[in-house]
């Protein structure tokens, strides 16, 4: 299999120096800076809807063997990998849900972080439910 290459499409800013381990329970607000080259990408997004952003956890400790089973601080159980949302995974990628507080040119405004500033974002999608 070739190698599956991602380039950022923007990064994550916020004055927290700690952030939730986890979106659902926090209220951080930050800025995703997204490169202008994508504003035109960003028309739709509205102050109020949520969106879901990709991240890349680039921060995080190599992935070896013996994290395939981990212990979460909030746990008190080892569980596999892929029943947590541990930043030490085989391909480093976070999904987050955030709030939309305002949207000016490329920068939208958000609440709901638990990214570090300066992580790299990869991706935007729509926060769906069934009636959307």
């Amino acid at each position: 299999m070739s190698a599956i290459v991602f380039k950022p499409i923007g990064t994550v800013r916020t004055e927290a120096t700690v952030v939730p381990r986890h979106w659902t329970v926090s209220q951080v607000e930050g800025t995703l800076l997204i490169d202008d080259a994508y504003q035109e990408g960003l028309r739709d997004i509205r102050a109020g809807q949520k969106i879901i952003v990709l991240f890349h956890f680039h921060k995080s400790q190599p992935f070896s063997a013996q994290d395939l089973i981990q212990k979460p601080p909030h746990r008190n159980e080892f569980l596999g990998v892929f029943s947590t949302c541990s930043p030490r995974r085989p391909n480093p990628i976070g999904l987050s849900v955030v709030e939309v507080l305002d949207v000016q040119g490329s920068a939208l405004r958000v609440k709901g972080i638990d990214m570090i500033d300066g992580t790299p974002i990869l991706d935007i999608k729509p926060w769906m439910t069934p009636d959307s």
